[in-house]
């Protein structure tokens, strides 16, 4: 059997596998082809894939002879038209994509996409949402202290003394727990807010200040994530929230709900009574964004505050990214591939099912299912 490695298109700079996770392959008698230049945006070099085993081949040449094709994004249609068969694994976001994998699956391919799988404990070696959040968050620490014209930590000088910066996080997955570290290692004074109680010592642990607000809808049985809210609970929090922002030099807004548009948790009207200088990064731009200006993968200025919407944090850390990532989906590749290197799909496996979005020329995901038939 063989797996095919895609380049990723620009302004993706993570690859699916490095040369290193290749042994892994080796040792499942499974082969690897590789297309060329598919490492150079993770500084791998395709002598370091050659030297690993893989062959380094066109991109016509890995879609028509791999039996598995990874890409970490959608790629477009026309070069799927010969796929029959054959397997594609990525974080293809399926229910954002319904209707492009609706056109995978007419066309008998098999898809997988990563960020689907279920949430839990057996599944946390493959759960590349929390591997690529967690280095958002750090990243997102660090941009915004690049672009903040003040120090992060206090500062005590003959000159005088300077206060330690007020972060604001909204969000405390993944992202934002990584996003209170680096923040608090930076020496800022940290709140937090999230609509799940349960984080709330995760937060405290980190040294932070945990923002509540009563009455929120229970969110234990969504599987880590954010869910939707009563309006009367909206209203306390977007009112929890103006107050904080309003004293916050920087906010990081982590908020999503799968298949759905980011909650808009910053007005405008909060924007503006933001001290100039204040900074926000929106990593749930590409869902629409927690701003009610975010702009996706956009920087701009609006009455004195800089807006950052980028929900690509983890590309401009491509190599660790891709490492991470890639480990991700070994981990998943050993539900798919039996002892003797051959694909054995086995929809009994709850993480293989609820991973896989069509097969046998079907959506057999229930979720993307309603969503094309809507």
């Amino acid at each position: 059997m063989i797996i095919g490695v895609l380049k990723e298109p620009s302004p993706e700079t993570r690859v699916s596998l490095l040369p290193e996770h290749l042994a892994t392959l080796k040792k499942w008698n499974v082969d690897a082809v590789v297309e060329t230049n598919a490492g150079i945006t993770a500084f791998v070099t395709n002598e370091k894939y050659t030297e690993a085993g893989a062959k380094v081949v066109s991109r016509e040449e890995v879609l028509q002879t791999a039996d598995i094709i990874l890409s970490i994004n959608i790629f477009p249609e026309a070069q799927t038209s010969n796929l029959k068969s054959k397997v594609l694994l990525g974080n293809y976001q399926a229910l954002f994509n319904a209707a492009l994998i609706k056109d995978w699956s007419d066309k008998g391919i098999t898809v997988f996409s990563i960020d689907m799988i279920p949430r839990t404990t057996r599944a946390q070696s493959m759960d590349v949402l929390s591997s690529q959040a967690n280095i958002a968050g750090y990243k997102a620490v660090l941009l915004a202290a690049n672009l903040f014209p003040k120090y992060f930590p206090m500062f005590m000088t003959a000159a005088g003394s300077i206060p330690p910066a007020k972060i604001l996080i909204l969000g405390a997955g993944v992202a934002g727990l990584q996003a209170i570290a680096t923040a608090k290692r930076l020496g800022a004074v940290v709140e937090v807010f999230d609509t799940r109680p349960a984080v709330k010592e995760e937060v405290m642990s980190l040294g932070a200040k945990f923002v509540e607000v009563e009455g929120a809808a229970d969110a234990s049985k969504a599987g880590g994530y954010a869910v939707e809210q009563s309006e009367e609970f909206l209203q306390k929090q977007k009112a929890k929230i103006a107050e904080s922002v309003a004293k916050a030099d920087i906010v990081i807004t982590t908020a999503q709900i799968p298949g759905k548009k980011a909650p808009v948790l910053i007005t405008t009207q909060m924007m503006e009574n933001m001290k100039n200088g204040s900074v926000i990064v929106d990593l749930a731009a590409s869902t629409g964004g927690n701003t009610e200006l975010t702009k996706n993968a956009e920087n701009f200025s609006h009455n004195g505050v800089t807006i950052v919407g980028n929900s690509n944090l983890p590309s401009t850390m491509p190599f660790d990214a891709s490492k991470l990532y890639g480990k991700n989906i070994l981990n998943f590749l050993q539900l798919i591939i039996d002892k003797e290197g051959k694909i054995n799909l086995n929809f009994e496996d709850d993480l293989v099912k609820g991973t896989c979005i069509a097969h046998d020329g079907k959506i057999i995901n229930e979720r993307v299912q309603s969503l094309v038939a809507s």
